[in-house]
């Protein structure tokens, strides 16, 4: 399965994001690619950037960003590819909006929203409400789950799709500076998944997007600079250079977590001890 992360360039104009969005997916879908993810707040910007008083959403175009969602959706029916686009979801009036990931399939339907649920101290505060749960989802026989931003320092959001059966989780940042990308290789690498990381073009040279192997080593990325673009890699189970990470290392590692191999040796150890007692 063809995937790839996405550095669209994010701008307070909703539609000009909306078609840097469609923009990637034309060129990604050409490409045979089945899935992009975009960065937090593609549609309609992050918080703090673009977003003019956060504090409040007052005056924000809910109706714009409503639109340009569609027209995502659309767009992902005529080229036959899924999207994680990263946005903001509206909830009651008076009460802040979640900063989430849409799943749009290729057929053009909300597959799925998550949530971001570990917000900074400014998000909690003054901009954003934060969700509840991890979000999975699949598509051509793979499982995917969903975090955001600062997430990255959270190695339990990591360790609980593991547990849930994820083969990779699709990352969506304002940012993936060093200290984000030496933690995203951690977690791939000790919960031998893929990472499929995307940012905006704007902040790449502090980082730019790229997806990370179950090994933990990085597969493929975007270059260091402004420019727009998207990086592909391929998630392949039977690859050669995955099977300790996949068919060795991980399987052992949740045995080793049960703990029950540890609790039968020390009985096995106990026994040999009183046995030779006599």
């Amino acid at each position: 399965m063809k995937i790839a992360a996405a550095q669209t360039r994010v701008e307070s104009d909703i539609p000009s994001s909306g078609a840097a969005i469609r923009a990637v997916l034309s060129a990604a879908a050409a490409e045979g690619v089945r899935l992009v993810t975009f960065c937090e707040g593609a549609l309609p910007g992050y918080a703090k950037s673009q977003i003019e008083r956060p504090d409040t959403w007052e005056g924000f175009d809910w109706s714009a960003q409503e639109a340009e969602l569609r027209g995502i959706a659309a767009h992902c029916v005529t080229l036959g590819i899924a999207a994680v686009v990263g946005g903001a979801h509206r909830l009651s009036p008076g009460t802040r909006p979640h900063n989430c990931l849409y799943v749009f399939s290729a057929s053009g339907e909300l597959v799925t929203r998550y949530d971001k649920r570990f917000l900074s101290n400014t998000e909690i505060t003054d901009w954003y409400t934060p969700g509840v749960d991890p979000i999975t989802f699949e598509m051509d026989r793979y499982r995917f789950g969903l975090a955001i931003c600062i997430e990255s320092q959270f190695p339990e959001v990591f360790s609980a799709y593991e547990a849930l059966g994820v083969d990779a989780i699709l990352f969506g940042s304002y940012g993936i500076p060093e200290y984000f990308q030496i933690a995203l290789r951690a977690h791939a690498g000790l919960n031998c998944l893929w990472i499929v990381a995307a940012t905006p073009a704007q902040r790449a040279p502090d980082g730019p997007a790229g997806i990370i192997g179950p090994d933990g080593k990085v597969i493929a990325h975007c270059p260091a600079t402004a420019e727009a673009g998207f990086v592909v890699a391929t998630l392949d189970r039977n690859k050669p250079d995955y099977d300790i990470a996949l068919n060795k290392a991980r399987p052992w590692r949740a045995k080793a977590r049960l703990g029950d191999i540890y609790r039968e040796r020390m009985v096995d150890d106990a026994r040999s001890r009183e046995r030779t007692r006599y």
